[in-house]
């Protein structure tokens, strides 16, 4: 038995707690490994933000999505991307993207590669052209509307054309 005055056997641990052993040497963290090129290409989840509080006068181009909640004015040319004009967001400029939705004020045309959608808080005053639109109901929409064909949807757009003549002609009777 041990006793604490004994010099011949002393624990090499003076706190009295039990002895742990070490962890391997391993790093606590460890660098994500590079699946990718770093960086340089741009993922569809990126996205840009104009703030309440900012405004641009002049030209907005770029290779990444758009949110804009602040004011613009001029053109916003991204193409292949989204903008997406947000409820206090007001623009006053030609945009053309892959898809735009508005859920604020836009006066100008909208030319998208794939859909325009105008949710229900929305206004847009200006020319729409694109493969498919989206009007919700409580949105404000003055202009003309072209939809583009792609070639294997043809019989489709063509129905979709219909029901929106007799729409439109049901709403203004």
């Amino acid at each position: 038995m041990w006793k604490p005055n004994q010099t011949g056997n002393q624990p090499q641990n003076p706190s009295h707690e039990p002895v742990r052993p070490t962890p391997p040497a391993t790093p606590a963290y460890e660098p994500p490994r590079p699946a990718a090129p770093a960086q340089p290409v741009m993922n569809s989840a990126d996205q840009a933000t104009i703030g309440k509080s900012l405004v641009i006068k002049g030209e907005v181009t770029g290779s990444e999505s758009l949110f804009i909640d602040g004011k613009v004015e001029g053109s916003i040319t991204l193409p292949g991307n989204r903008v997406t004009v947000g409820r206090n967001g007001n623009v006053a400029a030609n945009i053309t993207a892959r898809e735009i939705v508005v859920l604020g004020k836009v006066r100008g045309n909208a030319n998208a590669s794939d859909r325009v959608d105008i949710r229900s808080e929305g206004s847009l005053i200006g020319d729409v052209s694109a493969q498919r639109i989206s009007i919700e109901d409580g949105a404000y929409f003055k202009g003309g509307i072209d939809i583009r064909k792609s070639g294997n949807e043809k019989s489709a757009n063509s129905s979709a054309a219909a029901a929106s003549s007799s729409t439109s002609t049901s709403a203004s009777a």
